[in-house]
């Protein structure tokens, strides 16, 4: 049971995270002619949806709560 307790609160820092951090995203777009590459890479930031997020912290309280009922 406390494998169950320590899944749950790793699930938890995730999800308390998740609405803090965003994570990095790049893509590539380019065209390649012969020996020539002409090419625009974009980057932005992305953020996890706030409703993942709240089911990630809801999820991890309830393993820790269940791994620490056993």
């Amino acid at each position: 049971m406390k494998g169950l307790l320590m899944a749950g609160v790793v699930v938890l820092i995730l999800g308390i995270v998740s609405f803090f951090v965003p994570f990095p995203h790049s893509e590539h777009h380019g065209i390649r002619a012969g020996d020539a590459h002409i090419g625009v890479t974009t980057e932005h930031d992305q953020r996890v949806p706030p409703a993942l997020s709240v089911v990630l912290v809801v999820a991890g309280a309830g393993l820790m709560i269940a791994g620490r009922k056993g």
